[in-house]
């Protein structure tokens, strides 16, 4: 009896996941705010910096296509595949600051 009112009182902690939780919190319940790189993002930051030191010219704007790209690709997984709230909100600004970025230059 004791171990089924147990039983029931975890399911009911596990139902009423807070705000806070959501948030900060993946399917595991560890926090996660912050986590190892994955390759898009990795090849768009590589991208970026290397664009800044090739001279002007074709070589330059294709590696600055593959930087937006691999940029715009990270921010989309983080936006619909993050693993809370806190980091689908980071691919959110991520997306709109990538956009907008993109946007000024041309």
């Amino acid at each position: 009896m004791s171990s089924q009112l147990n039983r029931n009182s975890e399911e009911l902690k596990a139902q009423e996941a807070t705000l806070f939780d959501r948030t900060f919190r993946d399917s595991s319940g560890k926090i996660v705010i912050a986590q190892p790189p994955n390759l898009p993002l990795l090849v768009g930051l590589a991208a970026t910096l290397l664009q800044l030191v090739l001279p002007s010219g074709n070589l330059q704007t294709e590696v600055d296509l593959v930087g937006f790209g691999a940029l715009f690709t990270w921010a989309w997984q983080e936006l619909f595949e993050g693993v809370n709230y806190f980091r689908r909100a980071l691919g959110l600004l991520a997306l709109g600051g990538i956009l907008a970025l993109r946007l000024h230059i041309s």
